[in-house]
């Protein structure tokens, strides 16, 4: 049989060209600002300066304290609700979920912060003389925010969502669950062992859609006064611009290395093609009764 030949098409190669300029020109035009410096030539003095700047090391950690605490809460309310709508098979149900996780992404960040300072400035004033003003004060700790927390999970809402749906759309949710029990596991070891893994990919996605977010989320930061990563490197800016632009740099180096790893988690997955080794007996025999359950039913539909 003869190969099929494409003719060349130099305009890819154009395309490809154009678009690696965009990404690349501003990021080798940031490089040679840090290590350029008018007098001295080249020096890597503003990347040896990052980690003795003052509050770098407390912003970072902040920064990724709150990006995990966002990850662990919204998995957390996101996964349960998703399975719980997808095994009930409810049309009504999963329109609502979708309507409610996706409209966060028309409401601006100003409005939120508008509508949590609101909250913030309410709370102290009227519950001074209730154990709930200890709260309010709790979760303003400038330490580690955790009304950043709250405000970073609904911002988040829309990506995780839309992570774990395409994952449910791509796995047949109720037929592995049903087969789990029919092999006799109970309902927790049924979702954990058998349905989580399967949508391994889908959950690092969100996972890395909402850290990405968290590491680079400025104005809800600046507006309610605390000072992550985002925050911190505009303001370093004023003292040092090359020092600023430096950080940058590596922040972006961070989040593609996360990119890198979530990218070399989901191949290996796919790679292997099974669950994680220590659910490999129940979801594989899971998805073998799912295979009969689907070749029974093609079975007899070709009898009928």
């Amino acid at each position: 049989m003869a190969r099929l030949t494409h003719p060349p098409r130099p305009w890819r190669g154009a395309v490809l060209l154009v678009a690696g300029a965009y990404f690349a020109v501003p990021l080798l035009a940031s490089l040679v600002f840090t290590v350029d410096v008018p007098g001295q030539g080249f020096t890597l003095g503003s990347y040896t300066q990052i980690f003795a700047a003052d509050g770098f090391t407390a912003a970072l950690l902040r920064s990724l304290g709150l990006a995990l605490a966002t990850v662990a809460l919204a998995l957390f309310l996101t996964v349960p609700a998703a399975l719980a709508v997808r095994l009930s098979g409810s049309g009504r149900l999963r329109a609502a979920l979708e309507v409610v996780c996706t409209l966060p992404l028309v409401v601006p960040p100003v409005a939120l912060v508008a509508g949590l300072g609101t909250v913030l400035k309410w709370g102290p004033d009227h519950l001074a003389t209730t154990p709930l003003y200890e709260t309010f004060v709790a979760i303003q700790n400038p330490s580690f925010p955790l009304v950043l927390v709250f405000a970073y999970v609904v911002m988040a809402l829309p990506f995780v969502y839309r992570s774990l749906d395409a994952g449910l759309r791509a796995v047949e949710v109720r037929t592995l669950v049903e087969a789990a029990r029919d092999l006799g596991a109970s309902w927790p070891r049924a979702l954990f062992a058998v349905v989580l893994p399967n949508l391994r990919t889908a959950l690092l996605n969100a996972s890395f859609l909402a850290l990405a977010l968290v590491l680079g989320e400025f104005t809800v930061a600046s507006l309610l006064g605390f000072q992550p990563f985002a925050v911190w490197i505009v303001q370093a800016s004023g003292a040092n611009a090359q020092l600023s632009v430096a950080v940058s740099l590596l922040s972006l180096l961070l989040t593609w290395g996360l990119l890198l790893v979530v990218t070399g988690l989901a191949r290996t997955r796919g790679a292997t093609g099974r669950p994680a080794r220590t659910t490999r007996p129940l979801a594989s025999s899971a998805h073998t009764r799912t295979t009969r359950t689907t070749r029974t039913t093609r079975r007899k539909e070709a009898v009928r």
